[in-house]
């Protein structure tokens, strides 16, 4: 049956601005199982992996405020803030002025989608650039639709990629999925240890 969201059924709908504004470890954990969504030609991933960034944050583009890069993170909740390092892209949802949540992986669907472990590799296969900066994440070239929660365990553990903050347990991902691109570590006796389930 043919949907709204196309051939194949209801990939979740638009979370209203109120999903966005509350504490973002709370949407950073909430975000896990929504799914990306793109046209020309049609794209579906699911969000198996992301990162809080919160007020006081070191590690975060809005420590010492507002500038034109992180502008979109000081706008209102449920639009998108994407920068530039390395020369890739990330893609962030921003939930209360200067937090955002990094999206880190995500699980491919349907359509065309490569590797998505990692945020600069799902950004490429979206197609996701400056362009997209700013804009609500429910309309658009690329959208974002929330669902009821995902199956897996959540798990959480601390950032990785950064070099100040680190050791915060702000980074949420789903158990046993291998799309998440740095699952539990293995300790020296060999055996995987998974963060403890906030």
């Amino acid at each position: 049956m043919r949907s709204r969201e196309g051939p194949v059924g209801p990939v979740g709908r638009p979370a209203p601005v109120a999903f966005f504004d509350r504490p973002t470890a709370r949407v950073a954990r909430a975000l896990l199982g929504a799914r990306l969504v793109a046209d020309r030609p049609r794209r579906v991933a699911r969000i198996v992996e992301t990162e809080a960034y919160v007020r006081g944050d070191a590690a975060s583009h809005a420590y010492r405020g507002p500038t034109p890069r992180n502008r979109a993170m000081f706008g209102p909740p449920g639009r998108w803030y994407v920068y530039r390092i390395h020369q890739v892209h990330c893609v962030n949802v921003v939930t209360r002025p200067g937090e955002a949540v990094l999206l880190r992986a995500a699980e491919a669907l349907e359509g065309p989608l490569g590797n998505l472990s990692g945020p600069g590799r799902l950004c490429r296969e979206f197609g996701i650039d400056r362009r997209l900066d700013g804009r609500a994440v429910g309309r658009g070239p690329v959208r974002l639709r929330v669902g009821p929660p995902a199956p897996e365990p959540v798990r959480t553990g601390p950032r990785v990629g950064i070099s100040q903050a680190r050791e915060l347990p702000l980074r949420f991902y789903l158990e046993g999925v291998r799309a998440v691109s740095r699952p539990a570590r293995r300790g020296a006796d060999g055996v995987q240890r998974s963060f403890a389930q906030s």
